[in-house]
């Protein structure tokens, strides 16, 4: 049974770099869905109801000599968990074209379009590299088709970026109940009236088409998800696919292949990397 309340689990590790990134790729997997770097490592929230210790003991480190790690867990009740987020939520800034800020940020500080997102415990605030790099490559697609799906919405932030540039109904999808109710209130909170979310997953799809589908998942998801995209993308439409390390990216283009979506472009950010891929008619 679930738990109203947070699971905030402390990882200090040497080196931090690249286990940090390896450590959210699995935590991310693990049931956790909320991550912040720290200067020693990273904190990552989940559900209360979740064990640590079973966790550590599935985490790669636990079988690795070259990395040590000192972990500690605690619990934040649930009244607590946007007093820590505000602690820790700096504006984003994605080169020149836009700022992510939260709703208690001071508007003079943003620079090209302005996003407010107020996370709760959704993925997607852009501080982490995925969706810095999804919101990049958004705002340098050539033009925004009219219908955008936004599969694993999380905080709706790239969603509302897309409604932003031009697309008139985008379909916000999150497995999460409360990541969806979550996107809807950041897309009321941006004047945004084009996106509907939906809790569910991928059969909430059906008897769509897209002409742009923006997923910022994990490996495993996406390559378990492609062929459903590849169905209801329109014929050159564009796929943008991150969520996954740099050392991924050829597995993906070839897992891609087959479902007649060809490499557009690529992007890297540290460790991370994002795809743009189109279908071919």
């Amino acid at each position: 049974m679930e738990s109203l309340d947070t699971l905030e689990l402390t990882l200090t590790l040497s080196p931090k770099d690249p286990w940090s990134e390896i450590l959210i790729s699995e935590l991310s997997e693990l049931g956790f869905d909320g991550f912040l770097q720290t200067d020693e490592g990273i904190q990552a929230y989940a559900n209360a109801s979740i064990d640590p210790e079973k966790i550590m003991d599935e985490l790669s480190i636990a079988r690795n000599q070259q990395v040590t790690c000192a972990w500690k867990a605690k619990v934040i009740p649930h009244q607590n968990w946007n007093a820590q987020w505000e602690a820790d939520f700096h504006p984003v800034f994605v080169e020149d074209y836009a700022t992510i800020l939260a709703p208690f940020h001071d508007e003079s500080l943003g620079k090209g379009m302005v996003v407010r997102i107020q996370p709760q415990m959704s993925f997607g605030t852009g501080h982490h590299q995925t969706t810095w790099m999804m919101t990049k490559a958004i705002f340098e697609l050539p033009e925004m088709p009219s219908d955008v799906l936004d599969m694993g919405t999380g905080t709706g932030v790239l969603a509302i970026i897309a409604e932003k540039l031009g697309a008139k109904r985008i379909l916000a999808i999150d497995i999460e109940e409360w990541s969806a109710e979550n996107a809807r209130e950041n897309a009321d909170r941006n004047s945004c009236t084009a996106i509907e979310c939906m809790w569910g997953d991928r059969d909430k799809m059906e008897g769509h088409d897209f002409g742009l589908i923006i997923a910022n998942i994990n490996k495993n998801i996406l390559k378990a998800q492609m062929e459903t995209y590849a169905s209801t993308l329109n014929t050159n439409g564009t796929l943008l696919l991150s969520g996954f390390f740099s050392t991924d990216v050829e597995e993906l283009i070839t897992f891609a292949a087959p479902y007649g979506l060809t490499i557009e472009k690529e992007f890297a950010k540290d460790e991370w990397a994002a795809l743009q891929l189109k279908k071919n008619g």
